[in-house]
This record gives C-alpha cells, sequence and structure tokens, in this order.
C-alpha cells in the first residue's frame, strides 16, 4: 500500500502593503444600473470607445436644430456613456451655445476667460493666452452650490501631437470601492473650494475678488445620479479640501484614496482630438483630465456649461 507524502507549506518571509492599494484583479464593470438593458437607438449610430464610458455618436449634424425624439436618444446616450463625441462639427459659437441649451440653462464662470460671450469658456493655449492648467482629474465647478450638469467643449486648433483628453467614470470608481469603504463614505459630506484649484495660477488679488461669490460648499461624496439613481464618487483633487467631522490627518488619508479611484485606466477613455471635434459629458457621473503633453504648441478649446442641480 503505498501512501503519499504530505509536502508543508512553505514559509513566507513577512510583507505587506499599505491597506486599500490597488490590487490587480477582475473589476466590476456596469455601464447601466442594475435591472436597466440597452435599447437600440434609431436617429444615430453609436461607436462605443470604451467598456463603461465614451462613444462616438455618428450621423448627426450638431449645427442643425434637434427635435425633442433626438435629444431624448441623445439624453440616453448621454446618460448610457457618459461622454459622447461629434467628429468634425466645426460649430460657431452660437452653435455650440444652442446646442448646450437643449439640457438647460448655461452657466457663466467668470474665474476664466470667455470666449465671443460670458457663457463660453476659452482655453487658448498658445504664446497669448493666460496659462490655466487642467492636467489633474477633476470634475467641473463642484464649488458651486450647484455644479454643472455637464459642458459641452469644441477643439478649435489641436496640436500637431498630444492633447488628448481622458474622463473617468465615477460610477464604476464607486462600485469598485472595498466595503468597508464604502460603509465610511456613503452618509459622509466634504467640502469644496475653489481657492485650492485656481491658486496654482493665480494670485491672492484676483483671487480674492470671487471669494464672496464662491464661499465654500459642502456635497456629498457619494452622489446619487438624479436621472439614472447611481452612485457616483464626488470628491477631486481640484476643489475638495476635507471631509466634514474628520480630523485633518484621517480626512487626508481618505481623501487620497477616493481621488486616486478615477487614476485606474479600467474606467476610463481616452479621446484624440481633430479640428472641429466636440465632446459633451456628464459632469454628474466623471472626472476628465487634459494631457498636458504638447509643450509649446498651441491648442484652443472653447467650453459651454449647463446649469446643474444641488447634489443629494
Amino acid at each position: 500500500m503505498s501512501t503519499t507524502a504530505i509536502r508543508p507549506v512553505p514559509t513566507l518571509r513577512e510583507a505587506r502593503i499599505p491597506d486599500h492599494a490597488f490590487y490587480e484583479g477582475r473589476r466590476v464593470l456596469h455601464r447601466l444600473p442594475a435591472g436597466a438593458e440597452p435599447v437600440p437607438y434609431e436617429h444615430f449610430e453609436v461607436v462605443p470607445l470604451g467598456v463603461t464610458i465614451g462613444a462616438e455618436i455618428r450621423g448627426l449634424d450638431l449645427k442643425q436644430p434637434v427635435p425633442d425624439e433626438i435629444r431624448e436618444e441623445l439624453n440616453r446616450a448621454l446618460l448610457e456613456w457618459k461622454v459622447l463625441f461629434f467628429r468634425k462639427q466645426h460649430l460657431t459659437s452660437t452653435q455650440q451655445q444652442q446646442f448646450a441649451r437643449n439640457w438647460g440653462e448655461l452657466e457663466t464662470n467668470p474665474l476664466l476667460e470667455a470666449g465671443d460671450s460670458e457663457e463660453v469658456v476659452r482655453f487658448d493655449k498658445s504664446a497669448a493666452g493666460i496659462p490655466t492648467f487642467e492636467n489633474v482629474w477633476h470634475a467641473d465647478v463642484t464649488f458651486r452650490e450647484r455644479p454643472a450638469m455637464g459642458a459641452v467643449l469644441q477643439l478649435r486648433e489641436v496640436p500637431p501631437t498630444g492633447g488628448d483628453t481622458m474622463w473617468a467614470d465615477m460610477a464604476a470608481a464607486y462600485d469598485n470601492l472595498p466595503a468597508d469603504v464604502r460603509t465610511r463614505i456613503d452618509a459622509a459630506w466634504a467640502v469644496h473650494d475653489f481657492i485650492p484649484g485656481f491658486q496654482r495660477f493665480y494670485g491672492p488679488e484676483r483671487l480674492a475678488r470671487h471669494q464672496d461669490l464662491f464661499p465654500p460648499v459642502e456635497h456629498p461624496v457619494v452622489r446619487t445620479h438624479p436621472e439614472t439613481g447611481r452612485r457616483t464618487l464626488f470628491v477631486n483633487t481640484s476643489f475638495t479640501t476635507r471631509i466634514a467631522g474628520l480630523e485633518r490627518a484621517e480626512s487626508d488619508e481618505l481623501l487620497r484614496l477616493l481621488v486616486q479611484q478615477a487614476h485606474v485606466p479600467e474606467y476610463q477613455v481616452r479621446f484624440h482630438w481633430q479640428p472641429g471635434d466636440v465632446a459633451f459629458w456628464d459632469n454628474r457621473a466623471t472626472q476628465h483630465y487634459a494631457v498636458g503633453d504638447y509643450g509649446d504648441a498651441p491648442r484652443i478649446a472653447e467650453r459651454v456649461a449647463i446649469a446643474g442641480d444641488r447634489p443629494y
């Protein structure tokens, strides 16, 4: 009668990485809310660029008025894909504003340089432009009591290489947090302030003029999307200063973990611009990052933002 020797379990040296670091492995990637099924689009073609985020819309001319049935389908596509891309539209400033107004009142932003009207923000990355920095993961104007619902961006001049923009799906970021972290943040609130994001390129004299207009505000760390009902992580590097009710060290540690979630490639889409291209994104569900890899080459973009609601 033969016997099989039982091998002892090898002893490994003691080793650990910090708690809640990024681990390899499968991530949960749901494009739609639980229970929702994809529905075909009738008025245009949707070409996915990512798994949960990013799709190119083909077959529409945004210079033309948007009928109700197309607006309804575009809104469904926006909720499903979170950022939509339209190639070679070459909209005038007026046409860009008219398209955005299909989703509501337009915002003005006195902190940034205006284009043809106060509703248009112009990002002029050329020798003549005023330097600002967008190469950090952020959602727009979360320092407002009612942050922007979304934005429509058009590239008017594109550098010969580089200058892409990336977007991250913050619903996927929330879904993949460890359960104990979700428990800590589900009812938490965070303070947002415009000063940290703008003092990197504006002096105190200019910032002081806007302190009364934009006092610090508190928003939920995890907001509920008002149309889909999905939970999305709603803190960002540019404007979130602390988590309410926590000591500074604990708040800083937790915020570092949360803002890092946008850096996971599985949650992202990256778009390479051509002149006249348009992007339309849901600011309630995403963060974005303008890649600053084009040196001194000119890059000129114009953005129109759509006013949003108060996060809950």
